[in-house]
This record gives C-alpha cells, sequence and structure tokens, in this order.
C-alpha cells in the first residue's frame, strides 16, 4: 500500500478532494493530514472522512526534528503539500528526496514565490489581464515555488472574468488534475 501524507493549512478542499478520491483505491490511501493551523477547516473535514490528523506549530516545523520525526514514522510515499502556505526547510527536503510535490494556482514561473497564494494570485493574473492561467504541480525544494515542474493545466482567463470567476476555474483544475498526477507518481514510482 502506497501511502499519501498531506499537509494543509486550510479549508482543505483540495485535501478533501484527495481523500475521496483514493478511498477505494486498493493500492493508495491517505494516511494522515498534517496542519500548521489549529483552525483550519482540514480538521474538520479529516474527521468526517476518518482520517488521522495531526497539528504542530512552528517550534515543531522548523526549530526541530519533531515533525520530520512524525513523518517518518508514517512511511510516506509521497508527502502532499495542499494549500499548505508554510516553506519547507531543507531539512525535509533533504530527508525526503523527491517525495515531497507541491500544488500552485498559477502557471510557474509567474506569480509565484513568497506571499503568492490563493486569491493574492489570481488577483495577479486579472491586474496583469492575462490571456490564460492554470495550476503547476512541482516538487518541492528550499525555496518556494522554484521545485522542478511535474505538471501544468491551462484555463482561459476572459476579460470579464472576475477574481472569483478566475479561483473557480484553478479550483476545477486542481480538482480534476491533482489526485491523478499523484496517482501517476505513485504507480510510475516517482
Amino acid at each position: 500500500m502506497k501511502r499519501v501524507i498531506i499537509l494543509a493549512s486550510g479549508s482543505g478542499s483540495n485535501a478533501e478532494n484527495i481523500i475521496q478520491y483514493f478511498k477505494e483505491n486498493d493500492s493508495i490511501e491517505v494516511s494522515a493530514v498534517l496542519t500548521n493551523n489549529k483552525a483550519a477547516k482540514v480538521l474538520e473535514r479529516c474527521e468526517r472522512l476518518g482520517v488521522p490528523a495531526f497539528f504542530f506549530n512552528r517550534q515543531a516545523f522548523s526549530r526541530s526534528d519533531s515533525v520530520i520525526r512524525l513523518l517518518k514514522s508514517l512511511h510516506p510515499d509521497l508527502i502532499v503539500l495542499a494549500g499548505f502556505l508554510w516553506k519547507i526547510p531543507f531539512s525535509f527536503v533533504d530527508t525526503f528526496p523527491n517525495t515531497i510535490i507541491n500544488i500552485h494556482p498559477a502557471l510557474l514561473p509567474k506569480y509565484g514565490g513568497k506571499g503568492m497564494y490563493g486569491t493574492k494570485v489570481h488577483e495577479a493574473v486579472k491586474e496583469h489581464s492575462e490571456p490564460e492561467t492554470g495550476i503547476t504541480i512541482h516538487y518541492v525544494n528550499e525555496n518556494y515555488d522554484e521545485g522542478t515542474t511535474i505538471f501544468q493545466a491551462k484555463t482561459n482567463v476572459l476579460p470579464s472574468d472576475s477574481v472569483d470567476d478566475i479561483a473557480s476555474k484553478v479550483h476545477q483544475l486542481e480538482y480534476e488534475h491533482f489526485p491523478k498526477i499523484i496517482e501517476k507518481l505513485l504507480q510510475d514510482g516517482q
């Protein structure tokens, strides 16, 4: 059985989509979800879906090896960042090489980097009158949004699209492609 561990910071809609996608899969499971936000809605989703969830603080994440030890104990085949907002320390990348992936709500290298997440990305796409946007699934390295690209999907942006319209189009791409790319990586042995 291949094990997926998800790190999330917010509502957890992508996490839930991934959990539901693998619910009936005999060879891949979401073993746990970890969050850095005690108030994250992802915790409620995990409880409802019967997936173990763990909270950690900044001390455990970046000033000790507590979270790394927890992750090692869970034996992840893939660590998936789904709306996780903290920068991943080099110690994680070094401990889990080519095992941590992220989804970014834009076509990297555009609109990536520190502070570029969620609505901020969609606002930038709108502000720059981009004709298209999309998602980028990439390996994580020690820099924000700079790891090797695994997959991109695009959607058109109309001049009349609001920021919410853009967000909705991007979410549809996330829900459609993220679980499939996770599955493909695990089946292909990354």
